[in-house]
């Protein structure tokens, strides 16, 4: 059992930064892929980033080059640096931790309660 607890949201204007973390409960968090999601209103949950414990990363596209998924596994902690954020990065972002490198939110079996995003025009 993994329980996640995200922090660091909030309100920020386009082009700011934020950092997010997620802090995990157990001792196999190095065995887990670790991912955000992220879901607007209206919207459907989306992948965001992945990273293994081993270094492994991917990104949606539509972050890559702003958004920096790191892990530190002494810490059982994951973070997500939002970087030249936009109004359309607004949303809930949660973390999540599941078995594979996969993109899809069905492959993974534990999640964050979210944290908000609000990126200001």
């Amino acid at each position: 059992q993994v329980q996640l607890v995200e922090s660091g949201g909030g309100l920020v204007q386009a082009g700011g930064s934020l950092r997010l973390s997620c802090a995990a409960s157990g001792r196999t968090f190095s065995t887990y892929v670790m991912g955000w999601f992220r879901q607007a209103p209206g919207k459907e949950r989306e992948f965001v980033a992945i990273g293994s414990s081993g270094g492994s990363t991917t990104y949606a596209n539509f972050v890559k080059g702003r958004f920096t998924i790191s892990r530190d596994n002494a810490k059982n902690t994951v973070y997500l640096q939002m970087n030249s954020l936009k109004p359309e990065d607004t949303a809930v972002y949660y973390c999540a931790a599941g078995p594979g490198l996969r993109v899809g939110a069905s492959a993974y079996e534990y999640w964050g309660q979210g944290t908000q995003v609000t990126v200001s025009s």
